[in-house]
């Protein structure tokens, strides 16, 4: 393989052996990419860091088949790392499908009764036991736990949190103890503190951030994952509210000043990743749109393609193109920083060196 790498733009060639990544030549090896030419792209395989393998536009999907068609149109679009950030299937046996993406799942959600999506999560009915259930959810899971930290409180009319501080920074030490990192469901403000203090790992949409959250991300090196796509459908959750008032208006100003936060929590310092939130209301296969959708808070061409892929695979703990590594690649005649009108049309995906053109 030949081409040009990113973020430096250098030329790159590559051999691929037994499904490995090597930079040393092979004789009378088969040139899949850049033979007539130099000049296209190479880069690791993409990361969509929040995902749902297994939830459907209805709920839960009924069986592994639905699951394995959701990873097969991730793989063609080119994402070959999945963080999967909470599914209620079980989806461990994907991992035997050597065609499929890698998924790092977070187990399920853990939620309090009434307090998410019905049949996604755990929902635990004592708070006190949030320890205990993130501790199995991770021992259950691939180094990640999903806490569901605000969702509408019928009572209240509003968005709210649903664990006290001392749990959280509980739950999250026996997560951190487990070897799991913690990320996190939150819509409003209310709720960010709390987590941020207690030592979470991850915040995902992050919508309610203020001056002062953002400021305690960047002091605790907390991740932001906002899954810009799914907030365009705000306006129609909010639409759909018409019986809390309050809630619909609170939603509604999210997504106004959602840009705002999101572009100022960049501005600080804070990480941020791309991720689609793909399962339920937002199809699969749409890691191009995520990444264009975070230029506009600010992100270079070059960053926001780093933030679904090299970045990306560097905070989740996965290689990109280096000797030795998976040969996970995606390859463009034309430069992806273009935008989604490339990226969505990979010219050839490599995932564990077997070809999907």
């Amino acid at each position: 393989m030949r081409g040009r790498g990113l973020p430096d733009e250098e030329p790159v060639e590559w051999w691929i052996v037994d499904g490995v990544l090597s930079a040393e030549p092979v004789s009378g090896a088969q040139t899949v990419f850049g033979a007539d030419r130099a000049d296209g792209w190479i880069l690791p395989g993409l990361v969509d860091a929040h995902c749902h393998v297994g939830l459907g536009a209805h709920g839960p999907l009924d069986n592994l088949d639905d699951c394995i068609e959701q990873a097969e149109v991730e793989r063609d679009a080119g994402a070959l790392l999945l963080r999967d950030c909470g599914s209620p299937v079980d989806t461990r046996s994907l991992a035997d499908h050597d065609e499929l993406p890698e998924i790092i799942r977070a187990g399920r959600h853990l939620a309090r009764p009434k307090r998410y999506q019905r049949g996604f999560a755990v929902e635990l009915e004592d708070e006190s036991a949030l320890p205990a259930a993130v501790a199995e959810q991770a021992r259950f899971g691939d180094g990640w736990v999903k806490l569901v930290g605000d969702w509408i409180d019928r009572e209240v009319g509003d968005l709210a949190p649903l664990w006290s501080d001392d749990v959280l920074e509980a739950a999250i030490d026996a997560a951190h103890d487990n070897g799991a990192r913690v990320t996190a469901h939150v819509f409003g403000e209310d709720a960010l503190p709390g987590l941020i203090k207690a030592g979470i790992d991850c915040i995902e949409h992050g919508t309610g951030l203020t001056d002062d959250t953002i400021d305690l991300m960047v002091e605790h090196g907390t991740a932001l994952v906002p899954t810009l796509i799914n907030i365009e459908n705000f306006p129609g959750i909010a639409d759909g509210a018409a019986k809390f008032p309050t809630y619909a208006r609170h939603m509604r100003d999210l997504y106004e000043r959602c840009a705002s936060r999101i572009a100022a929590a960049r501005e600080a310092g804070v990480p941020i990743y791309a991720g689609t939130d793909a399962g339920s209301m937002v199809a699969h296969g749409r890691i191009a749109d995520e990444i264009d959708a975070l230029k506009s808070i600010g992100m270079s061409a070059t960053d926001a393609l780093g933030a679904a892929c090299w970045s990306a695979r560097d905070w989740l703990g996965r290689p990109s193109l280096e000797h030795g590594a998976p040969a996970d690649l995606v390859c463009y005649a034309d430069d992806p920083r273009l935008g989604a009108s490339v990226v969505n049309h990979p010219d050839l995906v490599i995932l564990r060196g077997r070809t999907f053109p």
